[in-house]
């Protein structure tokens, strides 16, 4: 039976494949070069094979020390995985959040999942609407934190990302170019009167009400189906269809922020846990929403 092969002798093995030299790397560590050194010995050691070649500017990785490398990787990143994990604090007690019908596919499904992964003991609650719905369950006392839209700048929370919302039609049907041209837009929707249907007029395209619905997934079934042009934000795109811009005669439409809003009278762990994995979530679209501006 073979002795344990100590975690922390491939740490520093993968330390020093990733510096490329033996002084570097213990500078990383916090040990000294000779240390270092001693402890690859020691792992050629175990290991039966010569792991490096040593040069007068650095070090490399022998055929052994490539084969070797990936193994380390996994290793020691699992090592740090499962202490991370050991360390955290368990997050104990319901939380309530509520997310856009946009988001439903995209952004939040995996984080909220990972979230009730990594915390079994938190009983997590979600609550799938439109603004107005998730405005009123925070005031009621219904959520703990919600995912909203704002186009307007007139909501408090903090801006997750700016994603603007486009007219968007299929590729394959070109509803764009018919006039008046067919719409989807949310029924008895205030917004869609003073945003999306004004931006028309605004711009002299005549425009008939062709499909009327109560969710973002509606419009976006009007839009693939090639039944009428819709008004959605440019993260939600779906497969084979494209935001028609200036270049069509079609502006944006407006510049919504998503923005996190907390419920003033709850608090606590559970709910600050929740507001940091929703935060990291949406890392990736604020970065592509400055990159796009």
């Amino acid at each position: 039976m073979y002795p344990p092969l100590e975690s922390d002798l491939l740490r520093i093995f993968v330390a020093v494949a990733q510096a490329g030299n033996v002084t570097h790397a213990a500078e990383r560590l916090g040990r000294t070069q000779s240390a270092v050194s001693m402890q690859v010995r020691k792992l050629e050691d175990f290991v039966g094979s010569v792991l490096f070649e040593r040069g007068p500017r650095g070090v490399g990785l022998t055929a052994d020390g490539e084969r070797l490398l990936p193994y380390a990787r996994r290793i020691v990143g699992l090592v740090d995985e499962t202490t991370a994990a050991m360390r955290t604090a368990p997050l104990d007690g319901p939380v309530r959040v509520g997310i856009p019908e946009e988001y439903n596919q995209t952004v939040l499904p995996a984080a909220l999942a990972a979230f009730a992964g990594s915390h079994p003991g938190t009983e997590v609650t979600v609550l799938c609407g439109y603004t107005a719905q998730q405005l009123a369950a925070l005031e009621g006392d219904k959520l703990d934190l919600a995912v909203i839209f704002d186009w307007c700048d007139g909501i408090s929370g903090e801006v997750l990302a700016v994603d603007p919302t486009v007219w968007v039609t299929s590729v394959a049907h070109s509803r764009h170019l018919e006039r008046p041209m067919p719409v989807a837009v949310y029924w008895r929707s205030n917004w869609c009167r003073e945003f999306a249907l004004r931006s028309l007029e605004r711009h002299a395209i005549p425009y008939r009400i062709a499909y009327t619905c109560d969710t973002s997934g509606g419009l976006r079934s009007a839009v693939t189906s090639g039944l009428a042009v819709a008004p959605l934000s440019r993260s939600t795109l779906p497969p084979g269809t494209r935001e028609l811009t200036a270049a069509d005669g079609f502006p944006p439409i407006d510049s919504s922020r998503v923005v996190l809003k907390r419920n003033p009278r709850r608090s606590g762990a559970a709910i600050d846990g929740m507001a940091d994995m929703i935060r990291t979530s949406f890392g990736p679209l604020a970065a592509a929403g400055q990159a796009f501006g």
